[in-house]
């Protein structure tokens, strides 16, 4: 009784100094991808638990080190020793399937729910979403050119969309229209565009191309590609993680992802970063001061015995974690805070507009933002979003581990090390050659034109080695003599992150017309998300575009597909055709 009672004590944060555990992540070996539901017990001893949605275990230990027996339907059992505060990283061998019909089944079943094997169902429910909260947008129109021929719009790439998207279709729920923000959807992807040539921030590419869903139009794909820092070059980073330990981060899809997350985070630190922990709940707190990133078992102490409970003081927590990171400030380094929630601040500031008000004052600390959103039903997409957008952030949803792998594992410089901010967009049109307009998503980031990067109209981040695609839908003027060759101008105008001088890279596009069919992959596949986020929208502008074309277009335009993340794109086309 008395283990029992340690075990629990434990687990709720009690007794953490004088209990002796170990912790650990199981994964297969073959896949490399997390086992949940494994059962880790003490051999001759009373404890066991069991991994959670995961692969990620904490267990009491009656002595110094252990013997431990993890078992699991489809895998061989195994055997290992542990000893006290051990981390532990766990592969099991699976069983052959057609020897093992129990662990068939279960493959069978788990495929039939999600096509994501690290997509776990447990706790998260199907019901319809109650208290969440998204941004309201307004599909851009058509624009004459005549009365406005430039178009200006903040660039970023902000990815939350998708995966939030892919979350509802992977419960078979409706996706909310203002849910759909397209060119989130677009720069979910890796497209190949070169690195620009040493000595430049960012080079510009653009096509011209026929329009597959109305045929009496054109494309124009515009992308940016920001230079890759090398890896060893990465400046010394100053994180202050601020998470939200709330009552409403209580269930299996919140806290327990947001601690595996952070893991994954935490594993590709250096010793020449540093990082400070404030979570809060009804009031905010620091559990973790500025630690060298090489310290990474007290790290991950520290994020592995979080617990959930509380109201949600995010107003104090925000502004704690800001001090922080200013009192830590590294000059020419990586200053940022990294907000993980489900964005339902309620104590003190909590409106959407007052959340804004606070972090544009945060910001003129030279620290920057990184927000990461998690959970349903009271998840808040606008409160996170506007965040990320006033505070020289980037935005991201976690929907499940793998997704925490490609934010903070592939793609880990992109997400934390930014190349240029307050960037923005200006194209002028021709309106010799282009009748009308439509900016194809962004409609959130439209800006005055001629704006003169005041702090009212700034632009956004660009990260390491980013990619920013933005497409336009075009009415040409019907064919008249001309000696025009320039469809139209495009000015990219940033400041680097230490910076406070605007830097510009011009580029003219030219009024050479290719046939889609003949684009790039990329040009093509980018295309395709665009008319996949319109059909989700039921937007006006589809023309005879439906799911069929997208799922033809994109799957003659896969390319190299690193990551396989684009294949996956053609099971979400399944998913919203099964659900119609």
């Amino acid at each position: 009784m008395l283990k029992y009672l340690l075990l629990l004590l434990f687990w709720g944060g009690g007794l953490q100094a004088q209990t002796i555990w170990v912790s650990g992540a199981v994964e297969d070996s073959l896949s490399h991808r997390p086992i949940s539901g494994v059962l880790v017990k003490v051999i001759d001893d009373t404890p066991h638990v069991v991994t959670n949605a995961f692969g990620l275990f904490k267990i009491v230990i009656p002595k110094a080190s252990a013997r431990l027996l993890l078992t699991q339907h489809g895998y061989h059992p195994k055997e290992i020793t542990a000893s006290k505060y051990e981390r532990l990283l766990i592969t099991l061998s699976p069983l052959r399937k057609d020897t093992d019909p129990v662990a068939l089944a279960k493959a069978r079943s788990k495929m039939l729910h999600s096509s994501n094997p690290n997509y776990g169902n447990t706790g998260m429910g199907t019901s319809s979403f109650y208290n969440e909260t998204y941004g309201a947008t307004y599909e851009n129109k058509f624009v004459h050119t005549a009365a406005h021929p430039v178009s200006t719009f903040a660039i970023d790439v902000d990815r939350a969309a998708y995966s939030n998207i892919r979350r509802f279709l992977r419960l078979k729920e409706h996706v909310p229209v203002d849910a759909v923000r397209i060119e989130e959807m677009i720069n979910y992807f890796h497209y190949d565009y070169p690195l620009p040539v040493a000595g430049n921030t960012m080079a510009l590419y653009h096509h011209y191309t026929t329009c597959p869903w109305e045929t009496s139009h054109r494309l124009l794909q515009i992308a940016i590609r920001a230079r890759a820092l090398e890896t060893d070059s990465f400046p010394a980073s100053n994180l202050v993680f601020l998470l939200d330990v709330s009552g409403s981060m209580g269930s299996p899809n919140k806290l327990p992802l947001l601690q595996a997350a952070f893991r994954i985070l935490v594993n590709n630190l250096r010793p020449v970063d540093k990082v400070a922990i404030v979570t809060y709940a009804g009031e905010p707190g620091v559990i973790l001061p500025a630690t060298p990133g090489d310290q990474k078992e007290k790290i991950l102490n520290a994020i592995d015995n979080l617990s959930a409970g509380g109201s949600t003081a995010g107003e104090a927590a925000i502004k704690m974690a800001y001090r922080i990171a200013a009192d830590q400030y590294i000059p020419d380094g990586n200053n940022r805070v990294i907000l993980a929630t489900d964005g339902d601040f309620n104590v003190g500031l909590s409106s959407d507009e007052e959340m804004e008000q606070l972090i544009i004052q945060q910001k003129e600390s030279g620290v920057l933002l990184t927000c990461l959103g998690f959970g349903m039903k009271n998840y808040k997409d606008s409160k996170l979003q506007s965040l990320a957008s006033k505070g020289n952030g980037n935005f991201a949803y976690i929907d499940d581990l793998e997704e925490a792998n490609k934010i903070f594992a592939r793609e880990f410089g992109s997400t934390l090390f930014t190349i240029a901010r307050d960037v923005q967009s200006e194209v002028w049109f021709n309106p010799a050659l282009v009748k009308s307009y439509r900016l194809i998503g962004y409609e959130n980031k439209i800006l005055p034109a001629d704006t003169t990067m005041t702090s009212e109209f700034n632009g956004g981040i660009i990260g390491s080695g980013h990619c920013s695609v933005a497409l336009y839908e075009i009415v040409p003027v019907p064919e008249v003599a001309t000696s025009d060759t320039v469809l139209a101008q495009v000015k990219i105008s940033y400041r680097h992150p230490q910076d406070t001088t605007v830097q510009c890279l011009r580029g003219g596009i030219p009024a050479e017309l290719t046939l889609f069919k003949d684009a790039s992959n990329d040009c093509r596949f980018a295309a395709a998300v665009a008319l996949f986020g319109m059909t989700l929208r039921k937007s006006s502008y589809c023309g005879k575009g439906d799911l069929d074309m997208v799922s033809d277009i994109a799957r003659q335009a896969l390319g190299a597909d690193k990551g396989n993340y684009r294949r996956e794109f053609l099971k979400m086309i399944k998913m919203v055709r099964k659900g119609k």
